[in-house]
C-alpha cells in the first residue's frame, strides 16, 4: 500500500501561482511513477501531469504546458505540482496518484493504483 496526502490548495486570483505537494508513505516511493489529475464540478477526472520514477521524464496535458511543472524529491517521498499563470478553468480538485509499476501509460486514471484524497484549487477571475 501507498498512502498519499496532498496539500497546498486554496483560493488564488487569475494569473497567480500555487504549489501543490503530495507526501507518500508506505511502499518505496521511488518505485512509482507519479501523476497529477484534476476534476472540476460536473466533469470527469482528467490527466494533468506525470513524472517518471527517476524524475527524468515529464508529461503534461496540452492545456497546462508552459504553466505547470511537475517535480519529485525521492529523498523526501514527495511529488510537487508548481502551477503558474493560473486561469479560472484550472479550478478543480487536484489528486496525486501512484502509477501501477507494470503500466507504460501515464495519461489514464486506470493506470494508477493509489490516490490521495484531493486538494481544492479555486482560481478567481
Amino acid at each position: 500500500q501507498v498512502q498519499l496526502v496532498e496539500s497546498g490548495g486554496g483560493l488564488v486570483q487569475a494569473g497567480g501561482s500555487v504549489r501543490l505537494s503530495c507526501a507518500a508513505s508506505g511502499r518505496t516511493f521511488r518505485n512509482y511513477a507519479m501523476g497529477w489529475f484534476r476534476q472540476a464540478p460536473g466533469k470527469e477526472r482528467e490527466f494533468v501531469a506525470a513524472i517518471s520514477r527517476g524524475g527524468f521524464n515529464r508529461y503534461y496535458t496540452d492545456s497546462v504546458k508552459g504553466r505547470f511543472t511537475i517535480s519529485r524529491d525521492n529523498a523526501k517521498n514527495t511529488v510537487y505540482l508548481q502551477m503558474n499563470s493560473l486561469k479560472p478553468e484550472d479550478t478543480a480538485v487536484y489528486y496525486c496518484a501512484a502509477q501501477n509499476p507494470l503500466s507504460r501509460t501515464y495519461y489514464t486514471a486506470d493506470e494508477y493504483d493509489y490516490w490521495g484524497q484531493g486538494t481544492q484549487v479555486t482560481v478567481s477571475s
